[in-house]
């Protein structure tokens, strides 16, 4: 039996959908992505969503509003994918690195003592989908103490009068804390619509806006918009109108807009969400978790708590007790019989370009320790009960057989 480790659901709505675009002669920016932007905001409560060409480049956009820049510094957790410090770093601010907690996310007990003056953003990640503790983050930044230290050089900073909480939200869309949905939990939340993630547009992800009094959401929705185009002030649908040739550069703008052509796959998608796609996520989900759970070398990843509850997006699977090299044998072993598996993630601080910048994974032992026994199972809607009883017969064999030959 072969077994991908994540292939994009794709079905007749999707098709047909893609079709209509296709056959409106109207493939980049138009109404497919706005039609997609309404539904993020009825699915995640947030008063503003933006569509852009890729989670990286809706960091680099939101970074560049709030006017991050060279001297200053981001918070984040040593633990996930690239992308995450290198917006910052495409910035020219400095990514500053936490260790994380047991569940994956970022340790809030850690992050007090890396704010400093030069502090203007922290960027919580939700890995595999399970979010995190934003009460704690949201509450830190609101203290008298940790207000003080902050340094406005910027019209935006100044504006908010605090750090920015910028929630890296790549496979968290559903998930939810305390009932409440990712997208409405910090000032801005970045989603993934990239070809693995739970909805997906091919490329491409979208910027929920969630920012408090005094920000008006519409208008910075309307600015940012602008900025995806290069600071222009009208889009290509709207020039292609009669008479709506003229336009203006009015900003140092990017070019990050997300076509009508991906919007369309996403659009399908996300209309069935919630009660099919997710749902079915979940049903894999607790396959995985009801077996592993009843072995004892089995570590299995949180689901529900009772306050947070996961998108499913990673199978994220810990062995106990093992090395890194006997996890990767394990790998091996599963591949064999044709199921695919991966790692998520390698620890930035184990990657060229991080250990040339100066950090050491010696400074993030939780973050080795979990990337050194996870192994991510294969999670999506089209997989059948028996398939995912297969999996758990690899993984287990795997296990036996490198761990107690």
């Amino acid at each position: 039996m072969n077994i991908p480790f994540s292939p994009p659901y794709i079905d007749q709505d999707i098709i047909d959908e893609v079709v209509s675009c296709l056959q409106s002669g109207w493939i980049t920016t138009g109404p497919k992505v706005k039609a997609l932007e309404q539904e993020v905001v009825k699915l995640s409560g947030a008063p503003q969503a933006l569509c852009v060409n890729s989670w990286t480049s809706g960091a680099m956009l939101i970074l560049k509003w709030f006017g991050v820049g060279p001297g200053d510094e981001v918070i984040i957790p040593a633990y996930t994918y690239s992308a995450t410090a290198l917006s910052v770093l495409h910035c020219g601010a400095t990514p500053v690195m936490v260790d994380i907690n047991d569940d994956f996310t970022l340790d809030f007990n850690l992050i007090r003592e890396k704010i400093t003056s030069k502090t203007k953003v922290i960027m919580p990640v939700d890995i595999a989908g399970w979010p995190c503790d934003y009460e704690s983050v949201n509450k830190l930044v609101n203290e008298p103490g940790v207000k003080n230290k902050f340094i406005s050089n910027h019209k935006n900073q100044g504006k908010l009068g605090r750090i920015l909480i910028l929630s890296d939200a790549a496979h968290s869309i559903g998930a939810k804390v305390n009932e409440q949905e990712t997208g409405v939990l910090t000032d801005i939340t970045i989603f993934s619509f990239h070809a693995v993630k739970n909805i997906t547009t091919a490329e491409g992800g979208v910027i929920c806006i969630n920012l408090p009094v005094p920000f008006n959401n519409e208008e910075e929705y309307a600015y940012l918009r602008m900025m995806t185009l290069n600071g222009q002030t009208k889009d290509a649908f709207t020039k292609s109108k009669a008479g709506g040739w003229r336009y203006d550069i009015v900003d140092l703008g990017l070019k990050i807009n997300m076509p009508d052509v991906c919007a369309a796959i996403g659009l399908a998608q996300i209309r069935k969400y919630d009660h099919n796609l997710l749902a079915e996520r979940k049903r894999v989900f607790d396959q995985y978790s009801k077996a592993f759970s009843a072995l004892s070398w089995a570590q299995v990843p949180p689901q529900d708590d009772g306050k947070r509850s996961s998108s499913c997006h990673l199978y994220a699977l810990r062995i106990k007790d093992i090395s890194e090299s006997q996890r990767d044998a394990v790998i091996d072993e599963i591949s064999k019989t044709g199921v695919a598996v991966n790692v998520h993630f390698i620890p930035m601080p184990m990657l060229t370009l991080f250990k040339d910048l100066g950090y050491d994974i010696k400074d993030f032992p939780r973050a080795y320790d979990n990337y050194s026994r996870e192994i991510s199972l294969p999670i999506y809607p089209q997989l059948t009960t028996e398939q995912v009883e297969y999996i758990i017969q690899s993984v287990t064999n795997a296990y036996t057989s490198v761990v107690k030959p």
